[in-house]
């Protein structure tokens, strides 16, 4: 049984053992990203492996042999699955690999941007501390989180690690009610929750439901000096109107590491160079060593249930 692993190089720089997947399959072939390739390399294979190309209906057709896509992670948008029903092809994906390294990278953006890590760093750096050291410690105002409100958007697997995290600082944690969903008793309106919280932290799927959950309206009912991350999708937040709020002040800092394209093109609304208090970091909330191996480990495990007849983290 022959299993392609079309972009193995968006997963792994050569700090990752594969063994696992290997004994999975009869022949494994490792490729870097070459999208003018995919056609080719999937027309003999049984398996293949994908992180990040997308697997039209005609890519999918133009594979005879094909019987299962394993994905590198859990989104499926990249991938057309009601085409690979139809064909007759298997599709896998993998839950829950990267929930410490996402929610560790949260964390990361929180604290950089509660307590201006970067812009102390840079006073040390271009030495202003040295030239005007009273005056340092009160450059760019800090914020303890002890006694302060995190809320959370999306109450998965990744939500509740970060309101884990949260508990360790001192934290209340208020969580959304589903939008469309029923409402719980435990749970806060989204208009609610972002007018009481300090923090806000996105951890729900995009769907029709979700697109554009945070636009400007929505930001206006925010603190002036909270603090919006964003380690879910792009498409949840209105990019323009974050940057807005950022430059009028109204809003006291983001950290983003998603965007829509990825990576963004040169007229996204964030990459303004002149936007207060943001953080932008390129898709790597999922990507710690130990997370990406998890992942393949993961994917040989759905590899060898398949091919026993099973149906491990099928999405198909």
């Amino acid at each position: 049984m022959k299993a392609v692993f079309l972009d193995y190089d968006t997963v792994s720089g050569g700090d990752l053992d594969t063994s696992a997947m290997a004994r999975a399959v009869g022949t494994l072939e490792l490729c870097d990203w070459d999208v003018a390739r995919t056609a080719e390399r999937m027309r003999d294979a049984d398996i293949v492996l994908v992180n990040k190309i997308e697997l039209t209906r005609e890519l999918l057709a133009g594979a005879p042999r094909l019987k299962l896509v394993a994905i590198a992670g859990t989104g499926t948008n990249h991938v057309d699955v009601a085409a690979a029903r139809e064909l007759g092809i298997g599709v896998c994906n993998v839950r829950g690999y990267c929930t410490a390294s996402v929610m560790q990278h949260t964390w990361a953006l929180i604290l950089t941007l509660t307590r201006r890590l970067r812009e102390f760093s840079r006073m040390v750096a271009e030495r202003a501390w040295s030239d005007k050291e009273v005056d340092t410690v009160l450059a760019h105002p800090m914020r303890e989180l002890d006694g302060h409100t995190l809320g959370i958007v999306g109450f998965g697997e990744l939500g509740r690690a970060v309101a884990r995290g949260a508990e360790a600082f001192g934290m209340r944690v208020v969580v959304a009610n589903r939008r469309g969903g029923k409402p719980q008793p435990d749970r806060l309106d989204l208009d609610h929750l972002l007018a009481v919280s300090d923090i806000v932290s996105l951890h729900c799927p995009l769907t029709e439901g979700t697109r554009l959950l945070i636009g400007a309206r929505e930001l206006a009912l925010m603190k002036r000096d909270a603090v919006l991350i964003n380690t879910a999708r792009a498409g949840l937040i209105d990019g323009a109107a974050l940057r807005d709020a950022l430059k009028a002040g109204k809003l006291g800092g983001a950290g983003v590491d998603v965007f829509a394209p990825e990576p963004p093109r040169d007229d996204d609304p964030l990459l303004d160079p002149q936007i207060p208090n943001l953080i932008l970091t390129p898709h790597v909330a999922w990507a710690a060593q130990e997370a990406r191996q998890r992942c393949v480990d993961e994917m040989a495990a759905n590899i060898e249930d398949f091919v026993r007849g099973g149906r491990r983290s099928r999405v198909d």
